[in-house]
């Protein structure tokens, strides 16, 4: 697909009605749209009896993170992954903590352009493993997002979908088919949150994780930011870990991660520490194997444990990997059990590093 010259490419998903507005049909928001209007996400509009993706080979700024950001901690540990996003969302989270990027309305946010194999060939010179689609949800930048994928993995790199799960099945299986790993948002487990303060649905994430655990070969962990007096509640902690438990399996990794005030939720207070010790206590009692706890310096509740002996395989300090005891394919080094993840060798020692990434535009001939 070729479209970074005009940074607008037409989509694939999108369905005529009879009332003349023409229907996006990436996620289940089914936004309806006349000439010239944009869809909620912003980036998808209607242009003539399509929809088109307006920020085709644009983005918000490109960086180096370590993987366990994203958060990915059975993941190729300790490897740098090239992290990038556009503006707009499919969501509308009143907690947003990339507000400034996912509810952008302005097409100026996107000041860093990049075709594909730019974009590849760059992430390999600087030693990336991967590279990821996050900031914002590449669900609303799909077409971009598979050709960076392709792109990536024609120079044996992996690609990572950051998501919040809320696609239509349809433009799922295409987006996962070019995906090797994805963190999806589980933003809460009641329906009233989901519709109350993201304005979108429960379900629907719900059936992304189990297409995603099982129905491909994308290695899936999951994130919950718990936000104090909103999803935090034990009872509702303890159902959510039940269901993954049930659902998923319990060695799907969990991670719980702390709020700070922002955008529209600037009166609730910051995540206590305690919140998510509590919680991950919760997720061990359930059974979950893998839980961590993100945003806070804890690094007993960052470590990865072998389901085995009990002994530490991973000992992680913020986003530095202190101790490694895991063979080069997953396996615990004092008993053998297999951890489950995606383990090429040893341990990256790219640690705790942030580093923005200026890529030259591409040439318009």
């Amino acid at each position: 697909m070729d479209g970074t010259d005009s940074f607008t490419v037409g989509t694939d998903y999108h369905r005529a009605l009879d009332d003349g507005r023409v229907e996006c049909t990436v996620c289940p928001r089914a936004c309806r749209l006349r000439e010239g209007q944009r869809g909620l996400c912003f980036v998808r509009a209607r242009a003539g009896d399509q929809i088109v993706l307006t920020s085709y080979g644009r983005s918000s700024g490109f960086c180096v993170d370590p993987i366990e950001k994203k958060p990915l901690n059975h993941f190729l540990p300790g490897t740098p992954v090239l992290s990038f996003g556009t503006a707009g969302c499919n969501l509308a989270c009143r907690f947003c903590q990339n507000w400034d990027i996912s509810k952008s309305r302005e097409i100026d946010t996107l000041t860093s352009s990049a075709a594909p194999e730019t974009l590849a060939d760059e992430a390999k010179r600087l030693g990336c493993k991967s590279i990821a689609f996050t900031y914002n949800d590449p669900t609303i930048f799909l077409e971009y997002a598979v050709d960076c994928a392709d792109a990536a993995r024609e120079l044996g790199l992996k690609a990572v979908a950051v998501s919040a799960g809320y696609i239509n099945p349809a433009p799922r299986a295409e987006l996962y088919s070019h995906m090797d790993a994805a963190n999806i948002d589980l933003k809460a487990f009641t329906e009233e949150f989901y519709k109350k303060i993201t304005f979108s649905s429960l379900p629907k994430v719900l059936d992304t994780l189990e297409y995603l655990v099982h129905e491909t070969e994308v290695w899936t962990e999951i994130t919950t930011l718990l936000i104090p007096g909103h999803n935090d509640s034990d009872g509702e902690i303890a159902a959510e870990c039940a269901w993954i438990a049930e659902h998923l399996g319990t060695g799907v990794p969990l991670h719980f991660t702390a709020f700070h005030p922002d955008f529209k939720m600037r009166d609730v207070p910051a995540t206590p520490p305690a919140t998510l010790r509590r919680a991950r206590r919760i997720a061990l009692e359930a059974g979950l194997e893998y839980v961590y706890t993100g945003n806070i310096h804890d690094p007993g509740g960052q470590t990865t444990y072998c389901p085995g002996c009990g002994e530490s395989l991973v000992v992680r300090d913020w986003y530095r990997i202190d101790c490694y005891a895991l063979s080069n394919s997953g396996q615990c080094m004092f008993c053998g059990v297999d951890v489950p993840g995606v383990f090429e060798g040893p341990a990256g020692d790219w640690g705790p590093r942030r580093q923005p990434v200026r890529l030259a535009p591409p040439s318009h001939k």
